[in-house]
């Protein structure tokens, strides 16, 4: 049967080789001198001859011992080679970061400068979409990192933020007049797109959907167009909208959750980039207000 030579026994004897003694070989390993005897003992025995001649003042390596240690010493320089390689290619594994949509703007680009910046050898993928795709992606371990919006209670993460939701107009429209209330939103897998449903069945008002987009730009254009009413996070309100609420007749909205996620595997460059990301939500989320009802 064709033999396992243990790297552990072939250590063993590159030491005594290259020390010429069983006691320096045990104290250049960290080992007993009797358990570097015994792994020697070991490998003679599996290969069937003497691979060191031992006097009193000095160990020598036998001729077959010579050729022995030759392979043993090719044989741990590819082990700690390969063990090196691994290290950098794990090093070099991209960071994966997913993040809705309306936070893949301006809003997170300084962050994310100043990581690429402070780490320029580093890959960092980004990746935006609708929040519950990221989750799906999140939970599949397709992301290291995530920003996600969840109702209210749902998730627990490293970090959260309140975001507060207004029903919004075109400037110049009146889409609460019309007999179908026209609405303008996310697909129906959208957080926003259920909440109008549930919230204009609950009214008992007719309504259909005009406008479907997956970008929540795209929904406040939309608005701004006067194509329907939507729900659109208060930071994404602008001078085009109109803000709806009690006096039209509308509800209050309870505010969605940002949670930022963090995968199991952490790095140190993981960990910075988490806390990057939470000093940027911390700004977005202090510098918005609640703009007034129009």
């Amino acid at each position: 049967m064709q033999q396992t030579l243990d790297p552990i026994l072939l250590k063993s004897l590159v030491a005594v080789v290259d020390t010429g003694s069983f006691t320096r070989a045990a104290e250049s390993t960290h080992l007993t001198q009797s358990t570097i005897s015994q792994q020697v003992k070991k490998l003679e025995a599996q290969l069937g001859c003497e691979l060191l001649s031992r006097n009193k003042r000095h160990t020598t390596a036998t001729l077959e011992g010579e050729r022995v240690v030759t392979y043993a010493r090719r044989i741990l320089d590819m082990m700690e080679e390969a063990v090196a390689q691994t290290a950098i290619v794990a090093e070099q594994r991209p960071i994966r970061l997913g993040v809705p949509e309306d936070f893949a703007t301006h809003e997170l680009m300084p962050t994310l400068t100043r990581f690429a910046k402070a780490f320029p050898d580093v890959r960092l993928e980004v990746k935006s979409g609708m929040c519950s795709d990221i989750w799906t992606q999140f939970q599949n371990l397709d992301l290291d990192l995530a920003l996600v919006k969840h109702r209210l209670g749902t998730a627990q993460g490293e970090a959260c933020w309140s975001e507060p939701l207004c029903w919004i107009d075109g400037k110049h429209a009146n889409s609460l007049e019309q007999d179908t209330v026209p609405l303008v939103g996310l697909p129906s897998t959208g957080l926003y797109r259920s909440e109008m449903a549930h919230t204009f069945d609950s009214l008992g008002k007719k309504w259909r959907m005009a406008y479907i987009t997956t970008s929540l730009s795209g929904v406040g254009c939309a608005v701004e167009a006067g194509l329907g009413i939507s729900l659109l996070p208060k930071r994404l309100v602008t001078q085009q909208h109109r803000v709806l609420g009690e006096k039209q007749g509308l509800p209050n909205v309870s505010p969605l959750e940002l949670w930022l996620h963090v995968g199991p595997q952490r790095s140190s460059q993981m960990k910075l980039l988490a806390e990057y990301l939470t000093e940027a939500c911390d700004g977005i989320f202090a510098k918005n207000t609640c703009p007034e009802e129009g």
